[in-house]
């Protein structure tokens, strides 16, 4: 499972709604090869299902990643930053063995 906070959850609707999405929308995270530690996240709004994607829904918010990435993914919580390393969504993803500086790419 994949949980979001309450201060992710409410910066989440906030985009949403600045960016004019439709109702269908939601967040798509999944984890790619890459970044300093080996492997990045990636986060996005989506409103098409794909095949093997795996839903969650916390807080109302429907949590979308592909099987591959629920498997680096599980556990993890989407958190909201306000502090003085920038402002935005970071990840608490208890399956990572390290992180980079920047909280973007990670080790299993």
């Amino acid at each position: 499972m994949i949980t979001v906070s309450e201060q992710a959850k409410t910066y989440i609707q906030q985009l949403l709604q600045e960016e004019g999405h439709p109702e269908n929308t939601f967040v798509r995270v999944s984890v790619k090869g890459g970044g300093c530690a080996g492997l990045e996240y990636v986060l996005k709004f989506d409103n098409q299902l794909q095949e093997g994607d795996q839903v969650f829904e916390d807080k109302g918010l429907k949590i979308v990643t592909d099987f591959r990435s629920l498997l680096y993914l599980y556990g993890t919580e989407l958190d909201y930053s306000g502090g003085l390393n920038g402002k935005g969504l970071v990840f608490k993803n208890p399956n990572a063995t390290k992180t980079c500086s920047c909280g973007e790419s990670f080790a299993v």
